[in-house]
């Protein structure tokens, strides 16, 4: 059974910063496109960033970029999200997602990826 467990929200304000934490388990992590989504109430959930297998090739949604950063441990079998400079636009809850497929190819639609975790909040707010 695979399991995607987050951790790390919390609530920052803006210009702070937060990092995510996604523990898998269940999967072949190592071979395994990882990704970071966030819902925001009212709105649809939308991709922020995802990782190839290794770690060598990451790719940004704009609104995310040059702040946020994705990055994977495979011996740990947890990828992260390093989020600086918030912003009130960022309060989401971020969810980690898991594809079955170990090269970046299709990667910023919900329907790209397999499995899913429950989510933790990002709130920023002064």
């Amino acid at each position: 059974q695979v399991q995607l467990v987050e951790s790390g929200g919390g609530l920052r304000q803006p210009g702070g910063s937060l990092g995510l934490s996604c523990a898998a388990s269940g999967l072949t992590f190592s071979r395994s496109v990882m990704g970071w989504f966030r819902q925001a109430p009212g709105k649809e959930r939308e991709f922020a960033a995802a990782i190839n297998w290794s770690g060598g090739s990451t790719v940004y949604a704009d609104s995310v970029k040059g702040r946020f950063t994705i990055s994977r441990d495979n011996a740990k079998n947890t990828v992260y999200l390093q989020m600086n400079s918030l912003k009130p636009e960022d309060t989401a809850v971020y969810y980690c997602a898991a594809q079955r497929r170990y090269y970046l190819g299709s990667y910023n639609y919900t329907s790209d990826y397999d499995y899913w975790g429950q989510g933790t909040q990002v709130t920023v707010s002064s």
